[in-house]
C-alpha cells in the first residue's frame, strides 16, 4: 500500500526519519557518555521505545502508571516514571510493576515520599526516587539550593525509599527561541543541579545522579560536567514547534497527518479533513503553527473539531483541488499521537506496518 491509498485523516510515521532522529540522539550520548533515557509519552508505541533502546538507550521514561504498565507487559524492564505516584491504587499498581521490573519514581514532597516509603518497607525493597527540582519552569518541585535540600534532609529519615538523585524539566527553554538565548537557561539550570547536590553532600545525603531533559535543551545538556542522564522526547518525531526553536527541519519531521482537501468555497481558502481532534489546538495563534510540508504557498489559518482552514497565496501560482492530499506537520506531537488509535509506518511512501497507540489514553 502506498501512503496515497490511505483513508484520511491518517497518521503516518516515516520510518527511515524517526531511525535517523533516534540515531542521532543516541550517538551524542554516547560521546557524552550520558545516559539516553528517553520519555515515551512522545510515541506511546512499543515499536518505537524498542528501536530507541536497541539504539543504546539505557532504560526509558514513562510520564503515568498506565504507560508504564503497557512498556513492562512488552517487556522493557527499567522504566523511570517522572510523575508522583500517590494513593492506594496507584501504589498497589507500582508493586505489581516492581515485581517484574526496575521502576524508578520522582516526587517533590513528603506526603508522596511517606506513601512510597510505606510500600518499600512492607515489601523489603526500597523504592529508587529522583527528587525534582524547579529550575526554571514553575511547574513541579521546590527551588534549588535550600528549599530543596530541607526537602532532602526529610526525605533521608524516611525507611523504604531511596534517594538516586535530583531530576528537573527544562520547559522554561522552550522560551528562548536561539542557542544563543538557550545556553544561559541552561547553564542555569545544570549550575543549579550541581550546587543543590553539593549542598545535599554537606548536609550529609550523598547521591551521584542529576536526570534533566527537554528536546531544545538536551543536546547542550550532554555537554555540561555533572548531567549524568538525559530524557527528552519529541526529538523522536519532532514537530513545527521543535522548527520554530531550530532544534529540526521539516526534513528531520517524522510525523504527518495526511488529510485530503475537501472544500475551495472561495479562490484563497481550502478545507482539510483534519481538526482538532487531529492536530490539537496547542500552538494555535504561532506563526506556521502547522506547517504543509512542502507548500509554502499554503499556510493553516485556524481549525475547529473536524475542519482545518487554510489559505493559499495566489501570488505564487499554486493550485489546488478538492481531492488533493496534504501532509501536514503538527504543531505539538505528543498530543496528537494520543489523539489516533494507530499510525502508518513508512518508508521512502510505502505503507509497511500498521502501529498501535499502545499507551493512548493512559492517563493514570
Amino acid at each position: 500500500m502506498n501512503v496515497a491509498d490511505l483513508d484520511t485523516p491518517a497518521l503516518v510515521i516515516d520510518l527511515d526519519r524517526v531511525e535517523a532522529n533516534v540515531n542521532e540522539m543516541a550517538q551524542l550520548s554516547r560521546q557524552s557518555g550520558v545516559r539516553l533515557r528517553p520519555h515515551t509519552k512522545t510515541h506511546k508505541m512499543i515499536e518505537i521505545a524498542r528501536m530507541q533502546v536497541d539504539a543504546g538507550a539505557s532504560g526509558i521514561t514513562c510520564a503515568k502508571v498506565g504507560e508504564a504498565e503497557v512498556m513492562v507487559a512488552a517487556g522493557f524492564d527499567d522504566i523511570l516514571i517522572a510523575y508522583p505516584i500517590f494513593g492506594a491504587a496507584k501504589l498497589a499498581r507500582l508493586q505489581a510493576l516492581r515485581e517484574r521490573a526496575r521502576i524508578l519514581v520522582s516526587l517533590d514532597s513528603l506526603e508522596v515520599a511517606k506513601g512510597l516509603g510505606e510500600l518499600g518497607v512492607a515489601t523489603r525493597q526500597p523504592v529508587e526516587i529522583y527528587v525534582e527540582v524547579d529550575t526554571g519552569q514553575h511547574r513541579m518541585g521546590r527551588p534549588p539550593g535550600a528549599p530543596t535540600v530541607e526537602l532532602i534532609t526529610q526525605l533521608a529519615d524516611i525507611k523504604g525509599i531511596t534517594i538516586v538523585g535530583l531530576l528537573t524539566h527544562a520547559g522554561h527553554a522552550y522560551n528562548a527561541t536561539t542557542l544563543a538565548d538557550r545556553e544561559p537557561v541552561i547553564d542555569s539550570e545544570v549550575n543549579d543541579l550541581v550546587t543543590t547536590q553539593k549542598l545535599c553532600a554537606d548536609a550529609g545525603v550523598i547521591f551521584s545522579e542529576i536526570s534533566v531533559g527537554s528536546t531544545p535543551s538536551a543536546r547542550s545538556e550532554m555537554r555540561h560536567q555533572g548531567v549524568t542522564e538525559v530524557r527528552p522526547g519529541t526529538y523522536v518525531f519532532n514537530d513545527t514547534n521543535m522548527i520554530r526553536l531550530g532544534v529540526a527541519t521539516q526534513a528531520t519531521c517524522a510525523a504527518h497527518i495526511v488529510a485530503t482537501v475537501v472544500s475551495r468555497a472561495t479562490p484563497e481558502r481550502f478545507i482539510i479533513d483534519a481538526g482538532s481532534k487531529c492536530f490539537t489546538s496547542d500552538g494555535a495563534g504561532l506563526p506556521n503553527w502547522i506547517q504543509v510540508d512542502g507548500r509554502d504557498d499554503l499556510t493553516m489559518k485556524f481549525i475547529t473539531e473536524e475542519h482545518g482552514v487554510g489559505e493559499i497565496d495566489l501570488s505564487k501560482g499554486g493550485s489546488l483541488s478538492i481531492g488533493d492530499r496534504l501532509e501536514l506537520i503538527p504543531s505539538h506531537i505528543c498530543p496528537v499521537i494520543n489523539l489516533f488509535d494507530s499510525a502508518f509506518g513508512t518508508r521512502k511512501g510505502e505503507v509497511l506496518q500498521e502501529l498501535v497507540v499502545a499507551s493512548r489514553g493512559m492517563v493514570r
